[in-house]
């Protein structure tokens, strides 16, 4: 790391370590922010847009129908960042039929993900946002996958680097600050947090974004944790009645834009880039998450009202109904352990629901056989980007 690349930055300091390399200090939270009215209106417009979507999640009598597929379109842009190939229909495919071996290996990162955003969700209503949450969910996210050896929830003890893939430390572009430094850091991040600061909400998201990652905690993960901490910060607050924004999508459709509008906080102090850029997320992603509520439930009423026009259809069909919408690939045998209920009692379902069209046997499978509920599966995924 260059700390001449630093040298006009407000945002902090380089300093060098006994070990004679540089590494990043950044100053406490808050910036000094100038509130002109181009920025006041693309707070406000993000802040108009997220009251929306928080209201139609309010409204809804099953926020599930709505979370469960939000939940697993983040994971698979958060992890897509950090490298991953699992796509949305890997990860559906995989949590169908658990029990075989996953085609896509990179797919145990993504279902590691969404347990630890369900996990923190649940985990908000008893402990805040803080260093001991995000230690519980970064043990979550790093079991059993690449980086299970970087010590899974704990904060680290030795020096960590961000650069190319393969570049020693005097090599690095970032270097984050040492573990003493590193510890008062997250300490006066989370004092922060919870300190009732006069920033917006939004404006504070961006900034306790940014520091996380500037202060980059553990030795693996930093990226999916502080991303993981954006809907968690956001649902604290309030400004979430349920956790239905997600910003992954938009970081990784201009991913290069991301890196280095956080690094120009650290290199030059430009905050206002960084949170202008932040918004414009928030803006964008309240739009999408706001027009695919409105398909998603449209389609769901849809196979409500096919089911309605149909006769004698058993208990079974209708719970179907909500569990595609988890996941729109099933297994009879996976769905029959989950609701204990009777093999053919869930099979009479599935068979009723291929009757009416709403689901298709994937047909090249002779042993535990798969189903897919063909619109829907299209309908979400094209949202990720998959054809």
């Amino acid at each position: 790391m260059n700390p001449k690349d630093f040298e006009n930055s407000s945002a902090g300091k380089c300093i060098k370590t006994l070990d004679g390399y540089w590494a990043f200090l950044p100053d406490p939270l808050p910036p000094l922010i100038n509130y002109d009215s181009k920025l006041i209106k693309l707070l406000s417009e993000a802040d108009r847009l997220l009251g929306e979507l928080s209201g139609t999640g309010r409204l809804l009598p099953n926020p599930y129908l709505l979370i469960a597929p939000y939940i697993r379109r983040e994971a698979v842009s958060s992890s897509r960042i950090e490298g991953t190939q699992a796509s949305l229909s890997d990860l559906f495919f995989y949590e169908a039929a658990e029990w075989e071996e996953p085609k896509v290996p990179d797919v145990m990162e993504v279902r590691n993900y969404v347990q630890a955003m369900e996990y923190g969700i649940k985990r908000l209503m008893e402990l805040p946002v803080s260093v001991r949450l995000i230690s519980e969910i970064h043990k979550i996210l790093m079991k059993g996958v690449r980086g299970e050896h970087a010590t899974p929830g704990e904060i680290r003890h030795s020096q960590n680097w961000i650069g190319p893939f393969g570049c020693l430390l005097n090599e690095a572009t970032y270097v984050p600050p040492p573990v003493e430094e590193m510890n008062k850091a997250l300490s006066a991040w989370e004092k922060f947090i919870h300190s009732n600061p006069d920033e917006p909400p939004l404006i504070q998201c961006a900034l306790t974004h940014y520091q996380f990652e500037a202060i980059h905690p553990f030795l693996d993960g930093n990226g999916r944790i502080g991303r993981l901490i954006i809907t968690f910060f956001l649902c604290e607050k309030g400004y979430l009645t349920q956790p239905l924004l997600y910003l992954s999508a938009f970081f990784d459709k201009y991913r290069e834009e991301y890196y280095g509008r956080l690094l120009a906080v650290s290199q030059k102090g430009d905050w206002r880039g960084w949170i202008e850029f932040f918004l414009r997320g928030v803006i964008n992603q309240s739009k999408d998450a706001i027009s695919d509520a409105k398909k998603i439930l449209g389609l769901h009423a849809e196979y409500q009202s096919i089911l309605e026009k149909t006769k004698r259809v058993p208990e079974s069909a209708h719970r179907l109904i909500d569990e595609l919408f988890i996941n729109p690939v099933i297994s009879i045998s996976g769905l029959s352990k989950r609701w204990g209920m009777p093999f053919n009692s869930v099979k009479t379902g599935v068979l009723r629901l291929v009757n009416t069209g709403i689901l298709g046997e994937v047909t090249e499978r002779k042993r535990n056989k798969l189903f897919i509920a063909p619109r829907l599966i299209k309908l979400l995924t094209a949202t990720d980007g998959e054809k």
